[in-house]
């Protein structure tokens, strides 16, 4: 098991948790807003913000982590952007959200925001060629399987 510290920054911060766990648990622990925000309705200027949470975490320099939307807010439009966080940042996790709804969106204090997911880091090297081998899928992208 990864240990990874946590700091409060705010007094509303949470430490991230897991709402199930064991065998069948959660693949990303919950992260909570701090303080009130507002998402205007998409396509006004506030439909995106950075969502404070009020904590900044130390991950040890093998691993760091996926911010995801949460499914319950996803499917009523409100999506998560941007979530990266690198082993060495220690500032405060700010969750990017963005409204795709005709009508703002309030987030409260305490509410689930997001999902973080710990990922194990591997660096690659990259090395540049003239040609790429060929592969059955080839160069064919979004909608390649026609359905």
């Amino acid at each position: 098991m990864v240990s990874i510290k946590v700091k409060k920054l705010h007094p509303a911060g949470q430490v991230p948790r897991y709402a199930h766990l064991g065998e069948y648990g959660d693949l990303a622990a919950d992260l909570y807003a701090c303080q009130d925000a507002r998402l205007a309705s998409a396509g006004e200027a506030g439909s995106t913000a950075a969502v404070p949470t009020g904590i900044a975490l130390e991950f040890p320099p093998t691993h760091g982590a996926l911010v995801e939307d949460r499914s319950g807010l996803a499917v009523r439009g409100v999506t998560t952007l941007a979530g990266v966080i690198d082993p060495g940042y220690r500032g405060e996790i700010k969750i990017v959200m963005t409204n795709l709804n005709a009508a703002p969106v309030e987030i409260k204090a305490g509410d689930r925001i997001a999902q973080l997911r710990i990922v194990q880091r591997i660096e690659a090297s990259f090395e540049q060629v003239a040609e790429l081998r060929e592969a059955a899928r080839g160069g064919a992208g979004f909608g390649s399987t026609g359905k």
